[in-house]
């Protein structure tokens, strides 16, 4: 595997922790800033905000950029947006603040996925998609607790100027290790770009992604509550078991990327059939906390087997212009972020138990592998029907051909 990727793993590893580490810090935010705590959960929801809107437009008008130059420039943007959250004098600059660094996460790593695949050998391309998300995945286990503890022992501030330096060793990286050919398909305009979202088989990968993840983060936003009252957790236990999901999110990572260059969607319809199952058995796995621990690794398992393969099939789906679906796909997980966590809130404000998120989780994840399913039909058609036209054009004869034999 290229060097070049990580480049792309120091950018993922900087947007990881921003994205994430808001969560630990929302407490002294807002007593700093003299709001309520469910007024400080708007800076998450201002950050995933910045990437819904930001991954297809950014993709969009960058579309004829070289994709070295516009991976540099989004990580100068996310310096930018992190530099401004610690200077931030009051609540509504650090609400813009965050939205300004969610505006190029998304087209990052649809742009930066693009990238990897272009770097190596066509049998190589969900490994190195799996490489460069492995940045992600360790901020779980490591950035974010640093950051955390950072924010706690020298202010909420001097956390995000941390991740403005992750940014800048990021620019560093890409300007270094990334060639100026980065290979694969070449950068095209927003039309070319455009017209491949306008393909029925994209959205329903872009429909595959929000159902699938949409089942992780139904559990996920609550698995808090889950592990306290539930399991039998100290709250203070929480942030170590979260880093255990960090290290099942890096195996399934690892492993999605490996599978799916043998067979992609099978790896798919594994991961989600699996993710399916660990979240129909969470309400008896949170019955003891050995089994709560070992459910809160399966679920990262289980949900990022299929993330690599839910990257690739949108790619495959725009095969002549895969940077903006690819982009798209970003704004879809965080689609998936904000309606899983609203789903499972439905189904606590009902009643049904403090780990009825999951059994919602469950029922999304086999939605999702309903509508791959629904794709993988679609695709057998349409190679169906191609195959018969070329059978057709080859015994077909010419006019002039047939008014000889005439």
């Amino acid at each position: 595997m290229p060097l070049a990727l990580l480049a792309l793993a120091v950018g993922a590893f900087g947007i990881g922790t921003t994205e994430f580490v808001m969560m630990g810090l929302l407490p002294d935010v807002a007593a700093d800033l003299r709001v309520s705590l469910p007024t400080a959960g708007h800076l998450v929801s201002a950050y995933a905000l910045g990437v819904v809107i930001g991954a297809p437009l950014l993709a969009a008008v960058t579309a004829r950029m070289r994709r070295r130059t516009l991976l540099m420039s989004l990580m100068v943007l996310f310096v930018a947006g992190n530099t401004l959250s610690a200077l931030a004098p009051g609540y509504d600059s650090l609400l813009a603040a965050r939205f300004l660094s969610g505006l190029p996460h998304g087209a990052f790593f649809g742009v930066g996925a693009v990238v990897a695949t272009g770097l190596v050998a066509p049998e190589r391309k969900a490994r190195s998609v799996s490489l460069m998300f492995l940045g992600l995945t360790v901020a779980n286990i490591a950035g974010v607790p640093a950051a955390t503890l950072m924010g706690q022992h020298l202010g909420w501030r001097a956390t995000f100027l941390g991740v403005g330096v992750i940014g800048l060793a990021a620019v560093a990286s890409l300007a270094v290790l990334i060639p100026r050919d980065t290979g694969g398909v070449p950068a095209t305009g927003l039309r070319h770009e455009l017209a491949a979202l306008t393909s029925l088989p994209v959205w329903l990968a872009l429909g595959t992604t929000v159902a699938g993840f949409g089942a992780l983060f139904s559990a996920y936003s609550y698995i808090t509550p889950m592990l306290t009252d539930a399991a039998g957790y100290a709250d203070g236990s929480v942030t170590l078991l979260l880093a255990l999901f960090g290290v099942g999110a890096t195996i399934g990572n690892l492993l999605g990327g490996r599978l799916a260059d043998h067979a992609m969607r099978r790896t798919l319809f594994a991961g989600l059939a699996s993710l399916a199952a660990v979240l129909a058995l969470f309400p008896l796995m949170m019955r003891t906390q050995g089994t709560g621990a070992l459910a809160v690794v399966l679920l990262g398992i289980a949900a990022f087997v299929a993330g690599t393969p839910l990257n690739l099939m949108v790619m495959e789906k725009a095969a002549t212009a895969p940077s903006l679906a690819s982009s798209a796909n970003q704004a879809a997980f965080n689609l998936a972020n904000a309606g899983g966590a609203w789903i499972g809130g439905l189904t606590l404000a009902a009643g049904l138990g403090v780990t009825s998120p999951a059994l919602a989780g469950a029922a999304l994840a086999l939605l999702g592998l309903g509508v791959a399913g629904v794709a993988y039909g679609v695709d057998r058609r349409r190679a169906a029907a191609r195959g018969f036209e070329r059978i057709v054009a080859t015994h077909v004869p010419e006019p002039a051909e047939a008014a000889a034999h005439h």
